[in-house]
């Protein structure tokens, strides 16, 4: 499966610019440019991985949001970032004894005290941590995709699990969802692998730039790789392109997370399949041509 692979990741090591077809997710876009994910929402908009962020970004046209998952020391599953609940809440007011406020120390009803809006404006203030539930009710409101990324499965033994039941009691496991409307990711390479085996038709990512001689094994359980913007090149990505991801089509490039219309030109220069951002809109645009070289 991999010959094709190593040949041509040695051709792009090589410097051949290489540009990889339209990959399956462009394609969904009529291969007019590179996906565009909303990363925790529209964030750049309204509070990160809250309804409201799902709302601008639906505002905003965007089909794909990104979003993270957590676990409560009771066992449910939240949207929130950091696995500390400080920065985006009011946690340190609310609960002034619980230092240092992390999201496995608190139970769901206490999270949802928590004010996860003020921080980021006054039009906001009062605005929740919502569950997996939640969120995922809000995400198919909009009729919109899900990014979802395991966050931190290291502190959460047997996330992945728990996340696929929540996926699947809420109807994102039936044959719609799985085709094109989701997909898991995490940093964690044994957390991806295990989404993998539990439930194989379920797409995946692996965040990060692993080195090319590594994606022959991810190859076998991730369908993207998923890097930080600034490690990109046109070898790079043509490379995780030629590889054959385990749903049998080429593997993916979702860059993160990029803001402006120079950067998001840029990214859709090197053949990149999606990119997050805070800025859906700009990123829209700029991938569109419908925005002028100057920021």
């Amino acid at each position: 499966m991999h010959a094709r692979a190593v040949a041509v990741t040695t051709t792009a090591l090589l410097g051949a610019s290489l540009l990889a077809p339209a990959s399956s997710a462009q394609a969904s876009h009529g291969g007019s440019g590179p996906v565009v994910i909303a990363h925790r929402g529209a964030s750049a908009y309204a509070p990160e991985n809250t309804l409201a962020a799902v709302d601008k970004a639906a505002e905003l046209g965007i089909d794909w949001v990104e979003n993270d998952v957590q676990r409560t020391r009771d066992g449910e599953l939240v949207v929130i970032h950091d696995d500390s609940l400080r920065r985006t809440t009011d946690v340190e007011e609310v609960f002034p004894g619980r230092a240092p406020w992390k999201v496995k120390d608190f139970t769901a009803a206490e999270i949802a005290r928590l004010d996860a809006g003020s921080w980021f404006g006054a039009a906001h203030a009062g605005a929740r941590v919502p569950t997996l539930e939640q969120y995922v009710a809000r995400v198919e409101r909009h009729h919109q995709k899900l990014l979802l990324e395991i966050k931190s499965p290291e502190l959460y033994p047997g996330i992945e699990r728990e996340t696929l039941k929540v996926l699947g009691n809420e109807g994102w496991l039936d044959r719609q969802h799985v085709a094109g409307r989701l997909i898991v990711q995490s940093f964690s390479a044994d957390s991806v692998r295990t989404v993998h085996e539990l439930k194989p038709a379920v797409k995946t990512g692996l965040l990060g730039t692993p080195a090319l001689a590594d994606l022959p094994v991810y190859a076998e359980f991730a369908d993207q790789i998923n890097p930080s913007h600034d490690s990109l090149s046109l070898g790079y990505v043509s490379a995780v392109q030629a590889f054959t991801g385990p749903h049998g089509t080429p593997m993916e490039v979702f860059a993160w997370t990029v803001d402006d219309a120079a950067g998001a030109r840029l990214a859709a220069g090197y053949g990149v399949d999606g990119i997050i951002t805070n800025r859906p809109d700009v990123v829209l645009a700029a991938t569109r041509g419908q925005v002028p070289d100057a920021d």
